[in-house]
């Protein structure tokens, strides 16, 4: 059995590679259950698949210094733009495969944290359309 250490991983937000300020991403991906259950079910519930939906959540180290993290993602609050995530910065391939799609940027939180905490920026973006597996 293949086992990985997520020491590399590829992020990136419309078009710019935000790997270096990236602590942690995660796509999550899910089916809607519809239930279709009906009294020839003998009692067992039936569920068919929903519309999909997905979602990118990220935790970044914040940088504020001119063309860094939060000058490049203060200007997409509100708009749809592009993403892909991968295990490893690695080029594509089917032991990498690279996850893309659009995502909203529907928030920002450019100051988080208490006294003595490392300035962080944890957010979720949900995606608006088609999330794709690719192996090249």
């Amino acid at each position: 059995m293949a086992k990985m250490v997520l020491l590399a991983q590829y992020l990136s937000i419309n078009g710019t590679a935000l790997s270096a300020y990236t602590k942690k991403a995660e796509l999550s991906v899910e089916v809607e259950d519809k239930d279709v259950t009906t009294y020839s079910s003998a009692g067992w519930k039936e569920v068919l698949g929903g519309l999909k939906s997905a979602e990118l959540a990220v935790e970044f180290l914040q940088d504020f210094a001119a063309s860094q993290l939060d000058s490049i993602m203060w200007p997409l609050l509100g708009t749809v733009v592009a993403f892909e995530v991968r295990g490893d910065q690695a080029a594509v391939g089917t032991s990498n495969p690279k996850y893309t799609g659009s995502i909203l940027i529907k928030g920002w939180n450019p100051i988080e944290g208490s006294v003595g905490d490392e300035a962080t920026v944890g957010v979720s973006f949900p995606t608006s359309g088609a999330v794709t597996r690719a192996t090249v």
